[in-house]
């Protein structure tokens, strides 16, 4: 199941967590995978997939400027001639309510998880809309349920989830899908680093497993199949989607 075999996949934040994970299995499924992050991060993902036999091509990008996300899609392109998914999973956290929120973190916040999406979706739709292709935006399980703490982030990933939705009501006749995924807490690199900045790492670590009605975290793997389930052939009747996979924290 899922083969994408000869599809270009474009995933933006893959240098570690969900966006890595996807790009792995991807190319794992026959795609040849196009990996950005804003660091050197994914540089060494892509390496290891061409090491292993399959297409792999790494663009060094910030996705919240906009001369940089036009040359991660031109070199997509030039590489491998057409797009046929994109995966925007870029994205930073910032916690705080809004008086504990100062508006250089709220404004970077938004320049990151909402305008590098609209970037990226930006110049990418031309090239979805000849392939009939698919995007996925990574949302938050936070922007259908209200989370202490997380003021900005949620705002953003709400305004990711309804961009979603209305580029599907803008490009469905054009066949192009566009499908938003919502996970809860996954164990992931970015995690690790919070909890490691806590006074007590190990009460943290407990705090965010208790918000998971399944009673433990998400893996980035995990995310991931939701991520191919959303953007395969087989499961070509899913658009405008909106998709918790959050371990019932949306409950």
């Amino acid at each position: 199941m899922f083969d994408f075999s000869g599809k270009v996949v474009v995933i933006t934040g893959a240098g570690a967590g969900i966006g890595e994970a996807a790009a792995r299995a991807y190319a794992e499924r026959g795609a040849a995978v196009v990996v950005n992050s804003i660091t050197n991060s994914a540089k060494e993902l892509a390496y290891s997939l061409v090491q292993e036999g399959r297409k792999a091509l790494f663009v060094q990008a910030d996705v919240s400027q906009e001369d940089e996300v036009k040359r991660l899609i031109e070199e997509a392109v030039r590489e491998f001639g057409r797009i046929d998914v994109v995966v925007n999973c870029a994205g930073i956290v910032c916690g705080g309510t809004v008086e504990e929120t100062e508006l250089e973190q709220w404004q970077r916040v938004m320049e990151v998880n909402v305008t590098g999406t609209f970037l990226v979706c930006k110049y990418a739709i031309p090239w979805l809309k000849k392939s009939k292709g698919v995007i996925v935006n990574v949302s938050s399980l936070v922007a259908i349920k209200g989370i202490s703490g997380r003021a900005a982030y949620s705002a953003s990933k709400g305004a990711v989830l309804a961009f979603s939705r209305a580029m599907q009501a803008d490009y469905i006749k054009d066949g192009v899908r566009i499908n938003c995924i919502c996970p809860g807490t996954v164990m992931s690199p970015s995690l690790e680093q919070r909890i490691s900045r806590e006074k007590n790492p190990a009460a943290a670590r407990e705090s965010y497993i208790r918000r998971q009605p399944l009673g433990r975290l998400g893996t980035p793997e995990e995310i991931a199949a939701t991520i191919l389930l959303a953007s395969s052939k087989e499961v070509s009747f899913l658009a405008g989607a909106m998709i918790p996979v959050d371990g019932g924290g949306s409950l």
